[in-house]
């Protein structure tokens, strides 16, 4: 996988264990003098200079003059999550924008949730976009890819977990008391969640809006969402 962008290969080259995942390392030639000498011990990588052209034609976003091509992502699995004994969840249901998949990534670590659970199809997963707009913190969390989100509901129901889903139609979020083992989902970016998905809440919460608007990026909504819960559990 090519990760590309100064601020997240600045974070990965000073993370030992992702240092390791880094196979080789390009740079632009007009960028080369700067970014090499910011790399100190970590110059014993392959570094290749390219042209711009080059560089334009390896990456689909801005590169800013460094990629990095590191090792496939590789997910958590869900048995494993459990052992760690989680308490709190996010689920996501079928995002399509890898800006709002990075973003909640982002949003999760700085929370200090547990795992991220997501499906393994109609579902954005783990690109170099995700991991430029997580800015590298998606290495910093489990991110579990599960093939039946509805069996996995019910697989967590069985483990004392309580489902808070999202919805224009729903309670007030702030009434909503989220102590205990909590799994907020979130829906799709137009859709929303899926009926069974919806079906299987033990809640359902919606976030008060004025002045005409009806709904909000997943991304922001899922902030609001996860810091109530952390609030709400303090």
């Amino acid at each position: 996988m090519l990760v590309y962008g100064k601020n997240v290969a600045e974070a990965i080259l000073k993370n030992e264990k992702l240092l390791k995942k880094v196979r080789k390392i390009y740079i632009q030639d007009n960028f080369s003098g700067k970014i090499e000498n910011s790399l100190g011990e970590n110059a014993k990588f392959r570094v290749e200079i390219a042209e711009k052209k080059k560089m334009d034609h390896l990456s689909d976003g801005v590169h800013q003059g460094i990629i990095l091509d590191m090792e496939d992502y590789q997910y958590s699995h869900l048995s494993e999550v459990k052992k760690k004994n989680p308490s709190f969840l996010v689920l996501l249901d079928h995002l399509e924008d890898p800006h709002n998949l990075g973003a909640i990534i982002r949003t999760c670590v700085a929370a200090g949730v547990d795992a991220i659970l997501l499906p393994h199809n109609r579902q954005v997963g783990i690109t170099p976009a995700v991991v430029k707009s997580s800015a590298g913190t998606l290495y910093d969390i489990d991110i579990v890819e599960v093939v039946n989100l509805k069996q996995t509901i019910d697989e967590l129901k069985q483990d004392g977990f309580w489902f808070v889903g999202t919805d224009l139609t729903g309670e007030d979020y702030r009434t909503i008391d989220y102590r205990g083992k909590i799994a907020l989902i979130i829906g799709n970016e137009g859709k929303g969640m899926s009926r069974l998905v919806k079906e299987s809440c033990d809640f359902m919460a919606t976030i008060p809006m004025q002045n005409g608007i009806d709904s909000l990026n997943a991304s922001v909504a899922s902030g609001i969402m996860i810091y109530e819960v952390v609030r709400n559990r303090k």
